[in-house]
């Protein structure tokens, strides 16, 4: 039964998705596949997580999207790819699969803290872009253009944090996790955003990773440090 409503479920996700031009066609697949092991693993708990991630990012993606065509910074009008989709959630997606064969409770603090890190790196990128003409690279504090690689802002950061602590607060809420990682969630998520500017502005800005490598690579950050911590 529980696969049945998973697969549902998924399918209803996935298209609505697709419909509001959040994900291209094969990012809805790849964001299809997602939901379903999230949900099979996981629970619905972890489920509603994965939407509020959606929303988050959506709702940001959208917000001032003329300013940011013009600066040559927005998404794709068709939403993201597969890549992306799974670059963003991948890591979320694995700790939920091991907590399926192991029964650690921790492999799902390490899916919520994942979660949290996507759902902020992606606001603090489109928000900062959406409200502010320049940024400064977090390694030098240069002023550069705003969607610079590494580049970060005020208004960005601190969106991006409030991001982490929401997906933090329904992985809670929801019983993903136990209230008293809710703290650890958002420490980490919002720890793999910093990493995540990083990594931008050094080895992206290099050439040596793409952003898709980049932004896992910050999931991974916030769920290792996640259970670490524990």
């Amino acid at each position: 039964m529980r696969l049945v409503a998973a697969a549902m479920l998924t399918i209803a996700f996935a298209s609505l998705a697709r419909v509001v031009r959040g994900v291209s066609v094969s990012g809805s697949i790849a964001g299809a596949v997602i939901a379903f092991l999230l949900y099979s693993t996981a629970g619905a708990g972890a489920f509603v997580a994965l939407v509020s991630v959606f929303v988050l990012t959506w709702v940001a993606t959208r917000f001032g999207y003329r300013r940011k065509q013009r600066l040559g910074t927005a998404e794709k009008d068709q939403g993201r790819t597969a890549s992306q989709v799974l670059a963003n959630l991948a890591t979320a997606t694995l700790c939920s699969v091991a907590f399926s064969f192991t029964g650690k409770l921790v492999c799902l603090l390490g899916t919520a803290a994942a979660l949290s890190e996507a759902a902020a790196d992606t606001v603090s990128s489109e928000l900062g872009q959406a409200r502010q003409a320049s940024a400064r690279l977090i390694t030098t504090c240069k002023i550069v253009p705003a969607g610079t690689d590494g580049g970060i802002t005020v208004i960005g950061t601190v969106a991006g944090i409030v991001a982490a602590g929401v997906v933090a607060a329904v992985c809670v809420q929801t019983r993903v996790v136990p209230a008293r990682w809710f703290w650890i969630a958002l420490l980490t998520g919002s720890a793999g955003m910093i990493f995540d500017s990083f990594l931008g502005a050094t080895l992206e800005r290099r050439g040596w990773l793409n952003n898709d490598s980049v932004n896992f690579f910050g999931t991974i950050l916030a769920a290792a440090l996640a259970v670490l911590l524990t």
